[in-house]
């Protein structure tokens, strides 16, 4: 059975074409062998299920999963003190832009792949060595 086609370590990557740290993170998977699940999240969306579960098994809450560059998080009022994990959440939903990006999951764990080398930490067989678009060679 060929690592692509292995199911005992599926992988899955929430992904955003237009970012270069989504690419970057799709990029070192595949160069590690595998062929991911790749979700683009802004064409399905979210369910607050999914994000609950993604949360949970990342560690992270809706806020430290929460975008603001580009997303209306500050005219939402999400970047304020008092935005309850609740309000953040269901502004994810109804605003899938609002999930940071490139999220990750592996039999391995879930992460937010920020810097989209921490996607190595993730991998069964990260490469030796990956070069970015801008040029970065990074290693696991």
């Amino acid at each position: 059975m060929t690592p692509e086609t292995s199911q005992d370590f599926h992988v899955t990557i929430f992904h955003n074409p237009a970012c270069g740290t989504s690419r970057n993170t799709l990029a070192m998977i595949r160069a590690g062998g595998r062929e991911p699940e790749v979700v683009d999240y802004l064409q399905t969306g979210w369910t607050e299920p999914q994000l609950r579960e993604l949360m949970a098994a990342s560690g992270l809450s809706a806020r430290e999963l929460m975008r603001d560059k580009g997303t209306p998080a500050d005219e939402l009022g999400l970047l304020r003190s008092d935005a309850t994990e609740a309000a953040i959440l269901s502004a994810m939903i109804a605003h899938p832009i609002l999930v940071n990006r490139p999220i990750v999951a592996t039999p391995k764990g879930v992460k937010l792949c920020r810097p989209s080398e921490a996607v190595f930490e993730l991998l069964d067989n990260p490469p030796a060595s990956f070069t970015k678009e801008d040029g970065e060679v990074v290693r696991p």
